[in-house]
C-alpha cells in the first residue's frame, strides 16, 4: 500500500531528479522553446519539497494536491499549469484515504493525465509531456519500473515528431529532430516513482 510518506518521498525523489537534470532539460528548452523549462521545474519541485517538510500533509491524496497548488503558484510558462494539474487532479482522485494501492493510484493518475490533455489540447502524437505520461499510465498496471521505460521510451520518440502544440509547435518542421522537454520531464517525473519505492 502506498501511504502519505511514499508521496512525500516522491516527490522529493523528482525534484531531485530535476535538480541532476535541469542543464538538459533546458538544454532541449533551447532548442524548441523558452531555454527556461529545467530552471522553471527547479525551482518549483524545490518549492514543493520545502512546502511538504512544513506542511506534512497526512494523506496521498493532501500530499499530491499540495505539490500541485504550489507547483503552479511558483513555476512560469506552461509548466507549472500542466505539472500543477496533473499533481492536483490525481490528488483529488485518491480522495481522503490515508493509503491507495497501486491500482487505485493508476486510476487517478489517468485522471491527472486526462485533466493535463483538456487544458493543453495536447494528444498522444503532439510532441508534448502526454507522449511520456499516456504510454507511463497505460504500463502502470505492470509496476513502477515498466511505467518508467513506457515514459523514456515515450520521450524520445518525441525525436522526429514534429510539434503540434505549445510554443515548440511555432517552429513546424525545424521542431523534427529534437526531444520534447516536457516528455523527457514527465519521464523524469515517472522515473521518481522506482526510487520512492525502493526506498
Amino acid at each position: 500500500m502506498l501511504d502519505a510518506d511514499f508521496f512525500r518521498r516522491w516527490m522529493t525523489a523528482a525534484a531531485a531528479a530535476v535538480d541532476r537534470e535541469a542543464e538538459r532539460l533546458t538544454a532541449l528548452d533551447s532548442a524548441i522553446g523558452d531555454a527556461d523549462h529545467g530552471s522553471n521545474l527547479q525551482r518549483g519541485f524545490a518549492a514543493v519539497t520545502a512546502v511538504l517538510e512544513k506542511d506534512a500533509p497526512q494523506t496521498p491524496g493532501a500530499v499530491l494536491t499540495l505539490a500541485g497548488r504550489q507547483l503552479i503558484s511558483t513555476v512560469g510558462g506552461a509548466s507549472g499549469p500542466l505539472y500543477g494539474t496533473l499533481l492536483r487532479r490525481t490528488g483529488k482522485a485518491l480522495g481522503e484515504a490515508a493509503e491507495v494501492d497501486e491500482e487505485q493510484f493508476a486510476v487517478a493518475l489517468r485522471t491527472g493525465v486526462d485533466a493535463v490533455m483538456a487544458l493543453g489540447g495536447a494528444a498522444p502524437g503532439d510532441k508534448t509531456m502526454v507522449d511520456a505520461l499516456v504510454p507511463a499510465v497505460d504500463a502502470l498496471g505492470e509496476g513502477f519500473g515498466a511505467a518508467r521505460t513506457a515514459a523514456e521510451q515515450g520521450a524520445e520518440a518525441t525525436v522526429p515528431l514534429q510539434a503540434r502544440k505549445g510554443r515548440a509547435s511555432y517552429l513546424g518542421e525545424r521542431s523534427i529532430g529534437h526531444q520534447d522537454p516536457g516528455a523527457t520531464s514527465s519521464a523524469l517525473l515517472i522515473a521518481a516513482l522506482v526510487e520512492a519505492d525502493d526506498e
